[in-house]
C-alpha cells in the first residue's frame, strides 16, 4: 500500500465516523494504523488484550481499546510530503491574562501546599482551547510526523469518544517478552544552541524524585532493576532530563501499569494526594492528557542472534508478546472547528510561579506550530 491510498483510509474511516488510530513511534519511518469495524467503545481494565491503548489520567476511569481482533492493521514506510509540510509563523496566538493569571494562582498555591508539608512535588497543568485554521487532522498529523521525528506521534479518534493528536517523548514502559524498559522524564527548558546547557537545581531535583519514586514502586515487583546515567535529550524546542531503567519482569502487566501511573513526571509526590490535588484545584478535567497510549500484547517475530558471523541461526526466531506504551504528552483535543492544548509542569519548593507559567508557554508552542 502506497502513503497515498494509506491516508484514503484513514480518511474515508474518520467521514464514516469509524474509530481509527494512525502512529508512528519514535525514529522510525513505519506509520501504523489500526481501523476498526465496527464502532463499539471497547474497554480493558486487566491490559490482558491485544489492540492500541488510550487511557486516561484518572485510572479509576476505563481505558478505551481499539482490538486487534476488531481492526484491519496497515502499515507505510512515510516519507515527508511537502504539500503538508509545517510553515512556521510568527502569528500563533498567545495565553490571554486571565489565563496567566489563574495558572499562577495554581501554581502559588501548589507550592504553599508543599511547604506546609502536603507533599513533595505536584505537576499542574492548564487547557488552552484556540480556532482552528487547518481543520482536516490527517493534515495536522502528517505536520507532526514532519516536525517531530524523536516522539511518538499519533492521530487517535473515536466516535464516542473525540478526536485527540500528540507527539510525546516519553515512554511509560516497553515490554518485549519479560524485559522492560521505562523512564524518568522531568525537568524543561527551552532549546539554545548557541549556550551549553545548564541544569539548577529545581530541575535536578524534580528528575531525582520521579526516578527514585519509579525504583522504589518497581523494586519488589520486577526481577532485576538497572538504572542508566542521566541525560539531556531533546523535544522539538525543548530540552528535558531523562533517566532509562530496565529489567526483567516477574509479574503481570497491569501489576507494572499501576505501579507507574501516573507518574510524579505528570501527577506528584506522594501520588494519591498530589492527585486528589490536582482533581480539586486544576478546575478542568485531563481526561486523556497525561494518560498513557500504545501497543498492546502485539505478537513479534524477533530473530535470536543478529550476529552475521551466526546467519544459519537467524532462520531461528521468535514470536514474543511486544508492548510499548507512552505517556500522552504534547498533545490535543479537537472538534471541528477548535483544538484544546494540554499543558503543565512540576512544581517543587524551589518553583516560581512566574516562571512556570512561561514553560508552559514553551510547551504550548510545540502543538502551535503544527496548527498555524
Amino acid at each position: 500500500m502506497d502513503q497515498n491510498d494509506f491516508f484514503k483510509v484513514a480518511k474515508s474511516q474518520f467521514n464514516c465516523a469509524m474509530p481509527f488510530v494512525l502512529y508512528r513511534k519514535p525514529n522510525s519511518s513505519v506509520v501504523k494504523g489500526f481501523f476498526q469495524e465496527d464502532d463499539v467503545v471497547y474497554t480493558s481494565d486487566e491490559l490482558t488484550e491485544s489492540g492500541f491503548m488510550f487511557s486516561p489520567f484518572n485510572a479509576e476511569e476505563h481505558s478505551v481499546l481499539i482490538p486487534l481482533e476488531q481492526s484491519e492493521v496497515l502499515e507505510i514506510n512515510y516519507s515527508e510530503n511537502s504539500s503538508t509540510e509545517n510553515k512556521l509563523k510568527n502569528d500563533e496566538p498567545s495565553a490571554s491574562l486571565e489565563t496567566e493569571k489563574a495558572h499562577i494562582k495554581l501554581v502559588s498555591k501548589a507550592i504553599q501546599s508543599i511547604k506546609n508539608n502536603a507533599f513533595k512535588k505536584v505537576v499542574v497543568s492548564r487547557r488552552e482551547t484556540i480556532d482552528l485554521k487547518e481543520t482536516n487532522a490527517l493534515v495536522l498529523f502528517q505536520r507532526l510526523l514532519n516536525s517531530y521525528k524523536n516522539a511518538f506521534v499519533y492521530c487517535w479518534y473515536h466516535p464516542k469518544v473525540g478526536l485527540w493528536l500528540g507527539a510525546t517523548p516519553e515512554i511509560l514502559l516497553s515490554v518485549i517478552g519479560n524485559r522492560f524498559t521505562t523512564m524518568s522524564l522531568a525537568g524543561t527548558q527551552a532549546k539554545n544552541s548557541e549556550v551549553e546547557t545548564k541544569w539548577q537545581s529545581k530541575e535536578t531535583e524534580e528528575q531525582e524524585l520521579v526516578t527514585n519514586f519509579i525504583v522504589d514502586n518497581l523494586e519488589s515487583k520486577v526481577a532485576t532493576l538497572t538504572v542508566g546515567k542521566t541525560e539531556t535529550i531533546e523535544a522539538g524546542n525543548l530540552l528535558h532530563l531523562r533517566t532509562k531503567i530496565s529489567g526483567l519482569l516477574n509479574t503481570n502487566l497491569k501489576q507494572i501499569v499501576s505501579a507507574l501511573h501516573p507518574t510524579p513526571a505528570v501527577c506528584g509526590l506522594p501520588k494519591e494526594v498530589t492527585k486528589q490535588f490536582i482533581l480539586e484545584n486544576e478546575n478542568y478535567n485531563r481526561e486523556f492528557y497525561t494518560g498513557f497510549l500504545g501497543e498492546l500484547n502485539l505478537k513479534e517475530e524477533k530473530s535470536r542472534n543478529t550476529n552475521r558471523r551466526n546467519v544459519e541461526n537467524n532462520a531461528y526466531g521468535s514470536i514474543k508478546t511486544v508492548s510499548n506504551l507512552y505517556v500522552n504528552l504534547r498533545c490535543m483535543q479537537l472538534t471541528d472547528t477548535t483544538a484544546s492544548l494540554y499543558i503543565g509542569g512540576g512544581i517543587t519548593k524551589d518553583s516560581i510561579p512566574e516562571n512556570e507559567f512561561q514553560e508552559t508557554v514553551n510547551k504550548a508552542e510545540t502543538m502551535k506550530k503544527v496548527l498555524f
